[in-house]
C-alpha cells in the first residue's frame, strides 16, 4: 500500500465541508488528517470551529486536532452564508455539542510549524472555504510556500460562473485579495470549480443510499443534504444539492473520477462588478504562464459510489 497523503483541511463548515472531512477521516489508508484548520466563511468562527468538532466527533475521530484561525477576511468584511447553511452551518440533523478540545494554538501557526517540521513537499492543502487562512501563512512565513506538496481547493468557477454574485463563487469572493495571493504563489494548484461540483449532484436515490447506511453518519449526511438541496433546488431547478468540498477529499483518494485542463487563473480584486471572479483562460487565450489545475468534469456515478461507500465505514 502506498504510504497515506498527508493533508491538512481548513475548512468553514457548512454541511458540504462536513461531508468532505467525514471522506477524508473515513479514509486513512489514503489520507492522513494532520489537522483542520477552521476559516469564517459560511458562519461566523465561532460556528465553524465548532463545526469542525461536531464532525469529527460523529464519524468517531475526536483525536483529531482542530484549530481556530481568522476571523474576518484580509482586508474587507466578512460575508457569510446562512442563506444557504442555516444558523448553525450544519443545519439539518441535530447533533450533539462537542466534548473534544479546540487547540490552543492559532491555525496559521499550526499550519506554518505543521509544513516546517514536514519533509519538503510532503504535505498538502485542502481549502473548502475562503483562503484566509492559508494566504495569511504565506505572508507571515514565506519560507513554507515551496514545502507545500500541492493545493488541492474548491472555489471559482469559468462557465458556471458566480454563485454568490453574477461573476464570483462564494469561496473566492468573500476574500478575494488570499486567494489572489494563494494563486499566485508558485504552489501547485488543483481547482474544484463549481462546473465540476454542480455534477455531482445529491439526487434522491444518492441521498436514500446514505440514509439506508442505517448509522449516524449515513443519517446525518442525509439530513444535512436534505436541508442543503432546498436552496439550490430553488435557484438552479436542479434534482439535488451539489456536493462542493467532497470533491476535494475524493480527488485525493480517486484522482481519475476528474478532467481538467492546466491554465492561467487570475483573480479579480478591483471591479465591483467581478469582484472575486476567477478568471479562469480555459482556452489558453491570454498567453499568460498557466499556474493551477482547473477541473472541468466528474464521473459523477463514480464520486457517490466511493462517498456511499467510505462513510459506510465510519
Amino acid at each position: 500500500m502506498p504510504t497515506p497523503r498527508k493533508i491538512i483541511i481548513d475548512t468553514d463548515p457548512g454541511q458540504d465541508d462536513a461531508v468532505a472531512i467525514l471522506l477524508a477521516l473515513a479514509s486513512p489508508d489514503e489520507i492522513d488528517v494532520l489537522g483542520i484548520t477552521a476559516v469564517a466563511g459560511n458562519v461566523p468562527l465561532s460556528l465553524t470551529q465548532k463545526n469542525a468538532r461536531i464532525i469529527c466527533e460523529l464519524a468517531g475521530k475526536p483525536d483529531v486536532k482542530v484549530f481556530a484561525g481568522c476571523d474576518a477576511p484580509i482586508a474587507r468584511k466578512l460575508v457569510t452564508a446562512e442563506h444557504v447553511h442555516g444558523k448553525t452551518g450544519l443545519d439539518g440533523p441535530t447533533l450533539p455539542d462537542p466534548m473534544m478540545p479546540l487547540q490552543d494554538a492559532h491555525a496559521v501557526d499550526f499550519i506554518i510549524e505543521t509544513l516546517r517540521a514536514q519533509e519538503t513537499d510532503t504535505v498538502t492543502l485542502c481549502p473548502l472555504g475562503p483562503l484566509t487562512n492559508i494566504a495569511t501563512a504565506f505572508a507571515k512565513a514565506p519560507d513554507i510556500i515551496p514545502r507545500v506538496q500541492e493545493i488541492v481547493l474548491m472555489g471559482g468557477a469559468y462557465f458556471e460562473v458566480g454563485n454568490i454574485t453574477p461573476a464570483a463563487e462564494f469561496n473566492i469572493f468573500v476574500d478575494p485579495e488570499a486567494a489572489k495571493a494563494v494563486f499566485a504563489a508558485g504552489v501547485p494548484i488543483v481547482v474544484m470549480p463549481l462546473d465540476v461540483t454542480h455534477k455531482a449532484l445529491v439526487t434522491k436515490p444518492r441521498n436514500d443510499a446514505f440514509r439506508a447506511l442505517g448509522t449516524p453518519v449515513g443519517h446525518a449526511v442525509a439530513e444535512m443534504t436534505d436541508f442543503f438541496e432546498r436552496f439550490d433546488k430553488e435557484k438552479y431547478g436542479s434534482n439535488g444539492a451539489p456536493l462542493h468540498d467532497p470533491c476535494v477529499t475524493a480527488y485525493l483518494i480517486r484522482p481519475e473520477l476528474f478532467t481538467g485542463r492546466h491554465i492561467n487563473v487570475e483573480v479579480e480584486t478591483g471591479s465591483e462588478l467581478t469582484l472575486g471572479m476567477t478568471v479562469a483562460d480555459w482556452w489558453r487565450v491570454s498567453g499568460r504562464t498557466p499556474n493551477a489545475t482547473f477541473m472541468g468534469d466528474i464521473d459523477a456515478d463514480g464520486f457517490f459510489a466511493l462517498l456511499t461507500d467510505r462513510l459506510a465505514r465510519l
